[in-house]
């Protein structure tokens, strides 16, 4: 588990139920819920989900605050997109047109709204150039198992590595301080403020682990 704390989750920009700041936030368990505005799976599956928590713990000491950020399509997960889809439930891209097809929207556009803080991570130009080094770094911290990998899946590997590497125009700072894989994301933090999970996916775990560090004292 990476060493670190609440402090290093980066907002950039609060567009709802903000500025807060996360350090006071110890004494409660924090989910930070990572999506990205052109992510039909994080409207799907993921962000239903962090509402649904939200509504059940939030009175037992939960706090879960939506994360926009942004690894790629850089032109769609902007803070101007995030703003739209919280002030008037707009949606775009791929986001629009899987909720679409999946009876999802209403008058085309989202019908719920997210009942907790969000913010946009970050997002910087991506300056470091790309080398040898940093890739086989990249490798090695997005990918735990790589030691483990054929010289063969190893060459692969860093050959997509450096391909996404040189294509890459931005950097998201929350994203690439946890090592996330993709969105959605969680990042979860004890009532301590101390980093208990980071997880891509898994949307089922979530309720169990929480529940697990709401019965902590």
């Amino acid at each position: 588990m990476i060493n670190h704390s609440l402090s290093d989750i980066t907002v950039d920009t609060w567009v709802q139920g903000g500025p807060l700041t996360l350090s006071n936030l110890v004494g409660s368990v924090v989910l930070i819920e990572v999506f990205q505005v052109n992510c039909p799976g994080c409207f799907i599956y993921s962000l239903p989900k962090a509402i649904g928590l939200h509504e059940k713990y939030h009175d037992k000491g939960l706090v879960v605050i939506g994360l926009a950020t942004a690894f790629e399509d850089y032109d769609k997960n902007t803070l101007e997109n995030l703003q739209k889809l919280v002030e008037t439930g707009e949606v775009i891209g791929q986001t629009y047109k899987a909720l679409s097809q999946h009876g999802m929207l209403s008058q085309g556009k989202l019908p719920w709204k997210m009942p907790f803080a969000v913010g946009m991570d970050r997002v910087v130009a991506e300056n470091e150039p790309v080398t040898d080094e940093r890739v086989l770094r990249y490798a090695r911290e997005f990918l735990p198992e790589f030691e483990n990998f054929s010289d063969e899946q190893k060459k692969s590997v860093l050959q997509q590595v450096k391909h996404y590497l040189e294509q890459k125009s931005m950097k998201a700072e929350t994203f690439e301080c946890f090592a996330l894989q993709g969105t959605p994301s969680c990042i979860l933090f004890d009532r301590k403020g101390q980093l208990k999970d980071v997880s891509f996916g898994q949307i089922e775990h979530k309720q169990a682990m929480v529940e697990h560090f709401l019965a902590e004292k």
